[in-house]
């Protein structure tokens, strides 16, 4: 009985945990990726990422998101910061109230917090114009290029096997640095590389939007935005997230509308004047005592769009 083969195409969080699970369920598999897992141009490449419960009415991602964080806590506990995710809402509606009843139903814990409750609770946030706020005690922060690094140790710990190479599909056939590669079954999970990787497929429309994330430096001496003092935030219906400030590298701001379209492997990874001054408008009215506060570093990555923004699994 010979062992299955299947070649991964893509080591970002979904790919290398694709090849840990076919593995660990007795695939021979072999992770293929262009630079190397975990490296600082993938969309998972960020120190941190966001962890929540929270997805309005849909319950399957909020099982699956559930699932994954035991997954990822498993593989490594320190991976994960447990800040806690507050959602700011301006309507008694909305995505917010339609999580309030998702993760009601699901038996989530979660908490509804009244304007009063807000002011009392995070005096370092102005939320005079803020109706309530949706409190999930339970997410947090996956160190993201960290995480994805570990569960690549993990693969190859395990008998996994990883190649560093440029995968391409030509004439219907599979080559990674120029020669053909042969396997049972391939799986893709190279993210925005997915076109570039496959070239036209009918279905695969997908746009690949530049996105920027500005980390603040806090106010010397002022613990108030730090990890443990302050929670992970999403103001949806303002198009802003952010982080607080984790082993010191500052207070991440996220304006979280598409920028312009790029290719991942060519784009100039600088923030821009204009998304720096958005956020620092957003801080003024949100976050007062960071308003003025030094951008301490930043970063540049890509989402991968589909048509109607779900994954893509076929």
């Amino acid at each position: 009985h010979r062992r299955m083969h299947v070649v991964v195409m893509g080591a970002g969080a979904f790919g290398t945990w694709t090849a840990l699970w076919l593995l660990r369920r007795g695939a021979s598999v072999t992770l293929v990726e262009q630079y190397v897992p975990g490296n600082s141009l993938s969309s998972s490449g960020d120190e941190s990422r966001v962890t929540r419960s929270a997805h309005g009415p849909d319950d399957h991602y909020v099982l699956w998101q559930r699932r994954s964080l035991a997954h990822w806590q498993e593989l490594a506990p320190e991976l994960f910061v447990p800040t806690g995710v507050l959602w700011l809402a301006h309507q008694d509606g909305g995505f917010e109230a339609q999580s309030v009843e998702t993760l009601s139903r699901l038996g989530i814990s979660h908490e509804r917090l009244d304007a009063d409750a807000l002011r009392a609770r995070y005096p370092q946030v102005s939320t005079d114009d803020v109706a309530w706020g949706l409190y999930e005690p339970e997410a947090g922060v996956l160190l993201a290029r960290r995480a994805v690094a570990a569960t690549a140790r993990a693969f190859t710990d395990e008998g996994g096997t990883v190649r560093i190479g440029l995968a391409r599909v030509k004439e219907g056939t599979m080559m990674v640095d120029g020669e053909p590669i042969d396997a049972d079954a391939f799986v893709f999970a190279a993210g925005p590389w997915l076109p570039k990787l496959l070239g036209a497929v009918p279905g695969l429309e997908m746009s690949v939007p530049q996105q920027e994330i500005i980390y603040f430096a806090t106010p010397p001496g002022d613990p108030r935005f730090d990890a443990g003092n302050h929670p992970t935030w999403v103001e949806y219906d303002a198009a802003f997230y952010g982080l607080p400030s984790i082993e010191g590298r500052g207070f991440k701001v996220a304006p979280d509308w598409p920028g312009p379209v790029v290719d991942p492997d060519r784009q100039e990874r600088r923030i821009s004047d204009e998304r720096v001054e958005a956020s620092r408008t957003y801080l003024r009215r949100r976050f007062p005592a960071l308003a003025d506060q030094p951008v301490a570093e930043g970063r540049v990555c890509q989402y991968e769009l589909t048509v109607d923004t779900h994954f893509i699994i076929d």
